[in-house]
């Protein structure tokens, strides 16, 4: 078996072939390659990459199965290639996009006007879980919230790259990226002679400068990562990405905030000053004054030092107020609002179900809808109309009924497909895209970024916690200079 010769899967766009079969112009000569490598060759591949995988120590935490145990990081030897010219027009409408948000979230904590003007109605917020007028006249430099941002993507059976949603408040995943990249030049280091693709080792000193340029009056700021501890699903990255930066990684108990209302942290040397934080704890416990009193991960008193001004906080508190499927909803019209452009990247059709007639059109056609709550991640809480029960259907309903501002629905996207090394055989599977946007002054993008491929057989939940893995993404040019 050969990578030309699974069985396609109908009605979903392969990332490599044509619907006649043939290699696809960007990619024909890697897959060339594959094809001369054979299943033999490409499996002795997937073990020295599982082998590499462990020895490196990369892994993810699974909660879902009630254990939380780590595992090693799924991989996929055959990468996902992608056309650098479809890649340009994507980074254009990712950087248009987090401009329109970055707005939309400066608006919301100052004049909202974007409510004044009717592009959104103000019950919008009224109801958000992550709206926090704890932020209210807040002016983060640059005028930016979200400064790193994972979108993701999928493309449909005709092509269609769409944006699925949009992470902002601490989005994960880059640190696999980079791993996948590292891993996929040692087990293919023969094609990367030969081809040119893209790199990505340069994010962890791109983001580094971004957070340098947020620091409040001084040239060479400290800047530290303040995580929730070994025990958070995503500790593996924030100790990989605070490594990799050469800055301190810190709970909340390592920092204290002074009566300058300046961040310090504690040091063998004592209390050092801290300019920046790049936070991957989530608002409501990142200061026990102002949100949950409770909370053991966050520093007291932090939200003044941001407020005066005195310490960086990236993302900053209060952005993940657009990260949140409904208002995903009205991304378009913020695009036109805030920027007089259109959207250089759809959104799925979504309907949304605090609105009524939406909401009965979602009842009466569930069965061909993905129904998603506003603000879970990982995968969880969604339901797929066509693989649902009676009763899952029934139950659905009923919580869509009883609280419509937290649902919305959007049509079952047949995701495009990529041959998978599953086991001993090679099959198709569906798979989507998380490219990561770093925003401040000016904006750049992951050359690819995560592809999560669902590895079980006809799966369209491709997220590691619910049983995906994931691909190298590629990105090889096909035009000619000039």
């Amino acid at each position: 078996m050969s990578v030309t010769d699974v069985e396609r899967v109908p009605q979903a766009w392969n990332e490599l072939f044509d619907a006649a079969g043939v290699p696809r112009s960007f990619a024909a000569p890697i897959v060339a390659e594959l094809e001369q490598l054979g299943i033999d060759e490409l499996r002795s591949r997937q073990i020295q990459a599982d082998l590499e995988i462990l020895s490196a120590g990369v892994t993810f935490t699974v909660y879902s199965d009630g254990k939380g145990i780590d595992r090693a990081w799924p991989f996929d030897v055959i990468p996902r290639i992608i056309a650098a010219s479809e890649w340009r027009r994507i980074e254009a409408g990712l950087i248009q996009r987090l401009r329109a948000l970055n707005m939309f979230i400066d608006d919301l904590y100052h004049e909202q006007n974007v409510v004044t003007d009717g592009v959104v109605p103000s019950s919008l917020f009224d109801d958000s879980v992550n709206f926090r007028p704890e932020c209210r006249g807040v002016d983060p430099v640059h005028g930016v919230w979200a400064h790193i941002s994972g979108s993701d993507l999928v493309r449909d059976a005709d092509g269609t790259m769409y944006v699925l949603e949009d992470n902002l408040r601490v989005p994960s995943g880059v640190s696999y990226v980079l791993e996948n990249r590292l891993v996929s030049k040692r087990t293919m280091a023969d094609l990367f002679e030969h081809y040119s693709i893209l790199p990505v080792d340069g994010y962890p000193t791109q983001l580094l400068r971004l957070l340098s340029s947020l620091a409040p009056h001084i040239d060479e700021p400290r800047i530290a990562v303040l995580t929730p501890g070994v025990y958070n699903s995503a500790y593996f990255e924030h100790a990989f990405l605070a490594q990799r930066m050469g800055v301190d990684l810190v709970e909340g108990r390592d920092l204290i905030v002074g009566q300058d209302d300046h961040v310090y942290v504690r040091t063998i040397a004592g209390l050092q000053r801290i300019d920046v934080i790049y936070r991957r704890v989530d608002d409501m416990f990142l200061d026990p004054e102002a949100f949950r009193p409770d909370s053991t991960l966050g520093v007291a008193g932090l939200m003044r030092a941001w407020r005066a001004g005195n310490v960086a906080i990236a993302n900053a508190p209060g952005a993940g107020v657009a990260d949140d499927k409904v208002v995903y909803a009205w991304v378009p019209d913020m695009i036109r609002y805030y920027l007089g452009e259109e959207p250089l990247m759809p959104n799925v059709p979504t309907l949304r179900c605090v609105i009524p007639e939406e909401r009965r059109e979602v009842i009466a056609n569930i069965r061909e809808m993905v129904v998603k709550p506003a603000n879970e991640s990982g995968g969880y809480g969604l339901l797929i109309g066509s693989q649902a029960s009676d009763d899952e259907i029934r139950a659905c309903i009923a919580e869509v009924e009883a609280n419509p501002r937290n649902w919305v629905a959007q049509p079952i996207l047949s995701l495009s497909t990529a041959p998978t090394l599953c086991g001993d055989v090679i099959g198709e599977r569906h798979l989507d895209l998380r490219p990561f946007v770093l925003t401040g002054a000016t904006s750049s993008v992951t050359a690819g970024g995560l592809t999560r491929v669902a590895l079980r057989e006809g799966s369209l939940v491709v997220n590691s916690s619910q049983g995906g893995g994931s691909k190298d993404t590629w990105i090889v040019e096909d035009e000619l200079p000039g």
